[in-house]
């Protein structure tokens, strides 16, 4: 049975959990489209703040299914592209979702699962937790993106040892270039998780929106273009019912109750 993605929601949380188990939840094209399709009602839910993904058991997500990679390299290439295309396309909704996009991992996340992690916008590990970049010992490459992710984020030797070698990364190794944000213990990824999703929930939608936003093209801009966008952003929030309640709060010494 192929695995699939379970939803629920905590409050203003809605929770992805890939679920395979018994194959550290690689992914299948029902999960992808699954994801995909989650965001899009996520992105367009008043009601959600924010999005956590994770993986059942004791795992994140293993990639790509090695039995299903055989029967596509039996069925030729249009079929894995058509795969990797669905796979491409839930890593761009990641990034474009307006709503904060948190990782928990347990275990291993290798392959499409590091590069789902990447995706995210902010990631909680467990102490014992593993990211793997690519199956190069199998004569396979990176996916998902996590290439330009990386080499973003850190030198590209130390990308390329990554990609090569394909030797496990620590939670605390990643921690420390700045790409994983917390370490828990083993088993409380997902309650680490929530507490941050629940104080980003709380925070004013359009500005965390606005927020997310500006980052993902400030990499790709000339600082005047930057600047432009960071000008028209603050002008739309500050005048957004929310900027008003916002700065009434601060004066007022209340928490403020943003809609």
């Amino acid at each position: 049975m192929p695995s699939e993605l379970l939803t629920e929601r905590q409050g203003a949380v809605l929770i992805l959990t890939i679920s395979d188990p018994d194959t550290r939840n690689t992914l299948s094209e029902a999960v992808i489209t699954a994801g995909i399709e989650a965001l899009s009602t996520a992105e367009s839910d008043d009601d959600v703040r924010c999005v956590v993904l994770r993986g059942a058991g004791q795992h994140f997500c293993a990639g790509g299914n090695l039995q299903g990679l055989m029967a596509r390299r039996q069925a030729g290439p249009p079929a894995q592209a058509r795969m990797l295309e669905r796979l491409n396309q839930w890593v761009e909704a990641l990034r474009a979702c307006p709503k904060p996009v948190l990782a928990a991992v347990e275990g291993a996340a290798a392959g499409a699962g590091f590069s789902l992690t990447l995706a995210c916008d902010m990631i909680v590990a467990a102490e014992d937790a593993k990211f793997i970049l690519s199956y190069a010992k199998l004569g396979l490459s990176p996916d998902g993106g996590a290439s330009w992710q990386l080499l973003r984020a850190l030198p590209r030797q130390a990308v390329q040892q990554m990609v090569w070698l394909a030797e496990p990364v620590s939670a605390r190794q990643l921690q420390g270039w700045g790409i994983v944000n917390a370490v828990t213990e083993p088993g409380n990824a997902l309650a680490v998780a929530l507490r941050l999703a629940d104080r980003l929930s709380a925070m004013a939608p359009n500005a965390v929106a606005s927020g997310k936003e500006l980052l993902n093209a400030a990499a790709d801009q000339p600082l005047n273009a930057q600047l432009g966008a960071e000008r028209d952003h603050f002008i739309v929030n500050l005048f957004h019912a929310n900027g008003g309640e916002g700065i009434q709060a601060f004066v007022g010494k209340r928490a403020p109750r943003f809609e």
